[in-house]
């Protein structure tokens, strides 16, 4: 099977196109043939050698995967062959979904939302199962809260600010003026253009002082140290960022604030309460470009870029669909 390798850690040209052997599932396990990834943030921090101590070289990365059952192995009992899928595959095990198929552990996976492409689906499964453990298994948000998500309109802001919206909340979001359509179309209530306004003030003037509830931080840099001025008393502050941030966090204490570091783990029960709001018409993730397998280095250098013009993911399109992508990064209509 063809898939890309990571041999050594650098930029987006350390990826080499290679053949490799097609895996196949042991006890427990679904062979799954890959028909979309995505890229998450966490996809070029593996590549460049952030945890390079956790990752043995040679690699195959990449953290999303829908696609087709095609052989199950001994004591599967969810799946059959034929079945379409999706999940998130085991972080740092240097088996991931760069590849043409896949094997995964059968209590990861879950069976696709059918009102989803594969394009679609492969852009959710991370960042949607990140959205829910910050909001739902540790902000705990609750219907008439309010809530600020910094970067609403990448591939993880896009989707918190749908699944808060679902949630019964008031959504404030950050993005730039350019962003503000696409930010209100997924359901926020108020954007804030960070470049020319202080969120926070925007926040107090928006709440009457009061300040939100929750601020899922997605963007790093200082909002871990700067987000207790804009939380209500008993406020919830989640991030989903490993970068160091100045962390004089003072005002948390008086707010009596509590603070949740989230690294997202895999389950089936996440993902299918997604595909509950997806089926709903409540989420839907917006894919804003997307490339073949074999030019994920260009998908790199554009997602690394800090003006790349995207709104929402970068999907993979993997197997038959890799040949109707161009290597600009030219979009699939949504129902491939």
């Amino acid at each position: 099977m063809k898939a890309l390798v990571l041999k050594t850690f650098g930029g987006p040209d350390a990826f080499e196109l290679c053949d490799v052997p097609k895996p196949a599932p042991q006890a427990g396990q679904v062979l799954v043939r890959v028909e979309a990834t995505s890229l998450n943030p966490l996809d070029y921090q593996v590549r460049r050698g952030d945890y390079a101590d956790l990752v043995p070289l040679p690699a195959i990365t990449g953290h999303d995967v829908s696609g087709v059952v095609e052989a199950i192995g001994p004591g599967v009992t969810a799946f059959l062959p034929g079945d379409e899928v999706w999940y998130t595959p085991p972080i740092f095990e240097g088996r991931g979904s760069y590849a043409e198929y896949h094997v995964a552990s059968e209590h990861i996976v879950a069976k696709k939302p059918a009102s989803l492409s594969h394009v679609e689906a492969a852009s959710l499964s991370l960042a949607g199962g990140t959205v829910w453990e910050a909001l739902v298994a540790r902000a705990a948000l609750r219907v008439g809260e309010s809530i600020l998500i910094h970067g609403g309109a990448g591939g993880v802001g896009h989707i918190a600010i749908q699944v808060a919206k679902a949630m019964g909340a008031r959504v404030f979001t950050t993005v730039r003026d350019a962003n503000f359509a696409f930010a209100r179309r997924m359901g926020a209530d108020v954007a804030i253009d960070y470049r020319k306004e202080d969120y926070v003030d925007a926040i107090l003037r928006e709440t009457g002082g009061r300040g939100v509830d929750v601020v899922l931080d997605t963007i790093g840099g200082n909002t871990l140290s700067r987000s207790p001025d804009a939380l209500a008393q008993l406020g919830r502050v989640v991030t989903i960022v490993d970068t160091a941030q100045p962390q004089n966090v003072i005002q948390a204490w008086g707010k009596n604030a509590s603070y949740h570091f989230v690294f997202t783990r895999q389950n089936r029960g996440k993902l299918d309460e997604l595909s509950a709001l997806v089926e709903r018409g409540q989420l839907r993730p917006h894919v804003g470009a997307v490339y073949a397998l074999a030019d994920i280095p260009l998908a790199h250098a554009r997602l690394e870029s800090a003006n790349n013009g995207l709104q929402g993911k970068i999907a993979i399109a993997v197997g038959p669909l890799a040949g109707r992508i161009a290597p600009d990064g030219k979009s699939l209509p949504a129902a491939v």
